[in-house]
């Protein structure tokens, strides 16, 4: 097990603002960007070379992880002069692959957060003999997912796209995001055209006869597609409820960077990251919140499950649940933000502007 390819490619439209300058593996959760985690879970797994399949902002990934050496790796860089999509994007950078026909190539999903057994995934495929092995997790709601029923023996029987009715929700197992392909059935990928693995190369290979296997882990596994999901899959890696070799820091209730400053009476809880250079004054309150770097808290703010962004400002008093500030915007004192508010990058929030309870 030594090569990997990780589909990086994607512009993160629903994770904006986060992702207007940022491409959505660069966001930094739990105070590092988020790639960094997969980089070095596949390390810790025993992978030793990897193709990062790159597109959107793609000249931000070489200047921060060089060739990998830092992290005990040896990095490449294939840009798509088009999105090719997740089959394309694998074809694409083939060529820079050194596996034999026969063996196995792990291939990662850059959105998603797991605590997925490696090892064990390349195991089920080597023993099973599979031509494509997929990593399944089971959803209490596999609505919003394509499903994936295998047989008695782990074998994959089908792929179905999202159900609309409760009948045709026949299994609660959805495609994870983590395969392992035979070196060999990379090459059948149609080349130089948009390719989806999900809709189109699994199931041509499963019509074709090939042999996919299924292995059942959800151990930990989340999706970072929405900034909710981001904010909260940050805060996990805090917490340790998401392992990764990569924390900069010891597991808990918080996480302060080298040179962010935090008054002696804040307080920072439920796997809160203060990022370098960031400020949090006296009396704020922070829980589950990611602080990116240069960010500022003023005195009294109350922040939760919220993420604020590089050099954004958040002014005294103001009140954040469930809301994403873009990078350099400045929300200004005594506002009310809830649920599901993005405020884009160096926008400016006049003073006491938005409010939904009364001043008495």
């Amino acid at each position: 097990m030594t090569e990997a390819i990780l589909l990086v490619g994607g512009k993160g439209t629903r994770l904006r603002p986060l992702t207007v300058h940022t491409p959505k593996p660069m966001v930094p959760a739990a105070g590092v960007p988020f790639l960094t985690h997969q980089l070095a879970r596949a390390r810790a797994a025993g992978v030793d070379h990897i193709v990062l399949a790159t597109s959107y902002l793609a000249e931000v990934f070489e200047p921060h992880f060089g060739d990998g050496s830092s992290l005990g790796l040896r990095l490449e860089y294939v840009t798509e002069e088009e999105p090719l999509g997740t089959g394309g994007a694998i074809r694409n950078v083939a060529s820079r692959l050194s596996s034999a026909p026969d063996d196995p190539v792990l291939i990662f999903n850059g959105d998603i957060l797991t605590g997925l057994d490696i090892p064990a995934l390349v195991r089920t495929h080597e023993t099973t003999g599979a031509d494509v092995s997929l990593h399944l997790t089971r959803v209490t709601d596999p609505r919003a997912y394509g499903l994936v029923p295998t047989d008695g023996t782990g074998r994959v029987t089908a792929f179905l796209e999202k159900p609309q009715t409760p009948e045709e929700i026949v299994t609660d197992q959805i495609n994870a995001g983590a395969y392992v392909f035979r070196r060999s059935v990379i090459d059948t990928i149609p080349a130089g055209r948009p390719v989806s693995v999900e809709r189109e190369t699994f199931p041509e290979l499963l019509s074709a006869g090939a042999h996919l296997q299924g292995m059942v882990d959800s151990t930990y596994w989340l999706d970072l597609g929405t900034p909710a999901a981001f904010v909260r899959g940050s805060a996990d890696l805090v917490l340790g409820r998401a392992p990764s070799p990569a924390v900069p820091g010891r597991c808990g209730d918080r996480l302060i960077l080298p040179t962010a400053t935090v008054a002696a009476d804040a307080k920072l809880t439920g796997g809160t990251v203060v990022g370098e250079g960031a400020f949090v004054a006296e009396g704020a309150r922070v829980f589950g919140s990611t602080i990116l770097p240069g960010a500022v808290i003023e005195p009294g703010a109350v922040i939760t499950d919220s993420l604020i962004g590089t050099r954004a400002r958040v002014g005294e008093r103001a009140v954040l649940t469930g809301t994403v500030i873009g990078d350099g915007a400045v929300v200004g004192a005594d506002n009310e933000l809830r649920e599901g508010a993005r405020i884009w990058c160096d926008a400016r929030i006049p003073a006491g502007a938005v409010r939904f309870s009364s001043d008495v």
